[in-house]
């Protein structure tokens, strides 16, 4: 009987499961790249998609991992979501168990979960509604919130260990004490629409408000007209999801980024100077 070459094992499990794959999405236990948004979803005929730079946020938006099939929108308690109309794809991330990873909130993973693959801890911070800044590397180090109303006050604990579960609890926390009106003033303006990037937001700050995130542009090769993808969550928390284009389905589910004053999506409308992205 010939005996198994082990040495080629390494190189199978690196083609069924790229590493740099598995760590860039690294709250999956295997990712086949089949089923991501470059994969999935192609532009449309005459568009390219446009050129960001390797191992950018913008690139690891790009190839976010989808859900295969055609699965509905599910909510954080398992029930399916009453108006499925939006769904276009949903995002291969889970949900959590509570009501807490909606709109903002999904914004606020997706970057997290960036800068936690490439190991830039310092870089995972958030506002809390009441304005107090709360850094991943100082829950690590102990600092742990205590909320009185609208006070946000801080004691000392042992530090934690730097893993997924304490990761996880930090968003959760980040979640129920911040929304769409403490990341809006975090962010800045794009002042034109046509200066839009992967990876920036169109927002409204308010209670409720809402906030979805470009994930993906492509460029018509003869006008240089462009287009994008737009992913959200939404209340109550529920599967992120590619949303469809209500106004030219032929489209769907990209928009044009000359859509005029305001961008009508299925949930939400947004008016033009909405436009936002992280410092």
């Amino acid at each position: 009987m010939t005996k198994p070459n082990f040495r080629l094992l390494p190189l199978l499990l690196i083609l069924i499961f790229p590493a740099s794959s598995l760590a860039q999405y690294s709250w999956l236990d295997s990712f086949d790249s089949a089923n991501s948004v470059t994969s999935r979803i192609p532009p449309p005929d005459g568009y390219k998609r446009v050129k960001v730079e390797a191992e950018s946020f913008r690139h690891w938006l790009r190839n976010l991992p989808l859900k295969s099939g055609d699965p509905p929108i599910y909510l954080y308690n398992g029930e399916k979501k009453f108006n499925q109309l939006a769904n276009y794809a949903v995002i291969d991330i889970d949900i959590g168990t509570g009501d807490l990873q909606q709109c903002a909130d999904a914004v606020i993973r997706l970057q997290s979960e960036y800068f936690y693959s490439k190991g830039h801890y310092d870089s995972i911070a958030f506002n809390f509604t009441s304005g107090d800044r709360f850094r991943y590397t100082d829950w690590l180090n102990g600092k742990t919130p205590v909320i009185d109303g609208n006070d946000v006050g801080w004691k000392d604990l042992p530090k934690r260990e730097n893993n997924r579960a304490n990761f996880k609890k930090y968003l959760e926390i980040v979640f129920t004490y911040a929304g769409s009106y403490s990341l809006s003033k975090e962010l800045i303006k794009v002042e034109k629409i046509s200066e839009m990037r992967i990876g920036d937001i169109f927002i409204e700050g308010g209670f409720p408000g809402h906030a979805m995130l470009v994930v993906d542009m492509a460029e018509n090769t003869e006008s240089g007209k462009r287009v994008f993808l737009l992913a959200q969550s939404y209340m109550p928390a529920q599967s992120i999801h590619i949303v469809k284009n209500p106004v030219n389905w032929g489209l769907s589910p990209w928009y044009k980024t000359d859509f005029g004053d305001r961008l009508y999506t299925l949930e939400w409308v947004f008016d033009n100077d909405d436009l936002m992205r992280f410092k």
